[in-house]
């Protein structure tokens, strides 16, 4: 069966190959912290069923704890070195919930069923903010079977980013943020479509972007809130017209060697 992908929301996606399900990012709240969900169902317990659960980074909204402990008991729990030291509550979920931590960085790769995962580098700052320490690398994962399906994380450019990813089907890239202002380290859709020319993949989903905003902040800049996604498809048209970009709505499924 064709490689399937499904995005639900900012950076969470569900990629299914060779009968092997993985889970990316997992994010269900309707708020926390100054952000609130502003498009898109929050997700069913359906989207929490997972082989393995790939963490990109310490973010909180990439690893967000409550979102972690509706993982089934048991599950595979993928995440940078140093992230049970740097979150204790992952510590926590490790001895309620039984959930098997394995801790990664670039270059490794870990086997689930008929499919491989390949850890490789981002360029975004992968603390546990507002104060942890520079001991958790950013990453992107490979999920190799079926098809190579590139999960980014969070990153910005980097000079030898089709090097150090490999050659992949499909790129789940980011385009977008939760605020006005994107900082260093981060795609918008015009870098993103600059990742789409280096990286040659045959498809891509835009992620990231068009689920949560600051609260009070609904009236500025609303535009980089709404527009990622058709701008990422507009640009990716000029700067790499050979990759079919599917723009999900949330909880949408594709093929996307399928829908080509």
């Amino acid at each position: 069966m064709p490689v399937e992908v499904t995005w639900w929301g900012h950076a969470t996606c569900t990629i299914e190959d060779s009968g092997v399900r993985v889970l990316t990012d997992p994010l269900f709240a309707r708020r926390f912290a100054h952000l609130r969900r502003r498009r898109g169902e929050l997700p069913g317990p359906e989207a929490a069923v997972a082989d393995a659960v790939l963490v990109s980074h310490l973010h909180s909204d990439h690893l967000h704890l409550p979102s972690l402990a509706r993982l089934a008991p048991g599950s595979r729990l993928v995440v940078p070195r140093g992230a049970v030291r740097a979150v204790p509550g992952l510590r926590l979920l490790r001895t309620v919930r039984g959930l098997r931590i394995t801790e990664v960085v670039p270059g490794e790769e870990i086997r689930l069923g008929e499919v491989r995962v390949r850890v490789v580098p981002a360029l975004h700052d992968g603390r546990r903010l507002p104060v942890g320490a520079h001991r958790s690398p950013a990453l992107g994962f490979v999920v190799e079977g079926e098809a190579r399906t590139y999960f980014a994380g969070d990153t910005g450019l980097f000079d030898d980013m089709a090097e150090a990813v490999g050659p992949v089907d499909v790129a789940l890239l980011p385009v977008g943020g939760w605020g006005p202002n994107l900082g260093h380290g981060h795609l918008d859709a015009g870098r993103a479509a600059q990742a789409l020319a280096l990286l040659e993949p045959r498809s891509a989903v835009p992620v990231h972007y068009g689920t949560y905003w600051p609260i009070g902040l609904d009236g500025v800049r609303p535009h980089e809130f709404h527009a990622p996604g058709d701008e990422f498809v507009r640009k990716s048209a000029l700067l790499a017209p050979e990759v079919a970009v599917h723009r999900l709505a949330h909880g949408e499924r594709v093929r996307p060697e399928a829908a080509r």
